[in-house]
């Protein structure tokens, strides 16, 4: 069986990221959406909450298991199985920083690929940094970006996050 990782933070997941979800279970038997323990990056949403946001997501992709990890991606490729990491590029300015990451993961684990895909043109421009920024801002519809559960757990963390007027 060829399996694949796609590792990231998805705080949250977006639409952008389930498409290139669905790219990857075109080319492999099994993808595991590995949602990255990354405290440095202060995200809203524990890793937890970001695996339960993601399930409702994939419940039609039987290929896929959704799980989260701590330490390196490389290493929970190994102990998964997995032949690839699939990494999605939007623009090429992600493409440096990617490439990067590439390279000391075939340093680290010379057998382990980095599979570039990208998303749907729509999503080219979406992000969990600009979804989470629109939706802390304004009252738009944010449904093309991100899926309903999402957008509602958004909405309840910002509105608790949010300080009270005196």
């Amino acid at each position: 069986m060829r399996t694949a990782l796609y590792a990231g933070t998805f705080d949250p997941v977006t639409r952008g990221h389930l498409d290139v979800l669905g790219r990857a279970t075109q080319l492999f038997d099994k993808v595991i959406m590995a949602v990255a323990n990354n405290e440095h990056k202060r995200p809203l949403f524990s890793a937890q909450e970001r695996v339960e946001l993601i399930r409702p997501n994939i419940q039609d992709l039987p290929k896929v298991e959704v799980m989260s990890f701590d330490g390196l991606t490389v290493d929970f490729a190994k102990q998964m199985g997995a032949i690839a990491v699939i990494r999605g590029l939007r623009a090429v300015s992600d493409f440096e920083h990617e490439f990067q990451m590439a390279q000391m993961n075939r340093h680290l684990s010379p057998q382990l690929e980095t599979i570039f895909l990208m998303p749907n043109q729509e999503y080219f421009y979406t992000s969990s940094s600009l979804v989470k920024q629109v939706a802390r801002f304004t009252q738009n519809d944010l449904n093309r970006f991100a899926p309903d559960n999402v957008l509602a757990a958004l909405k309840k963390r910002l509105i608790k996050d949010t300080p009270s007027a005196p």
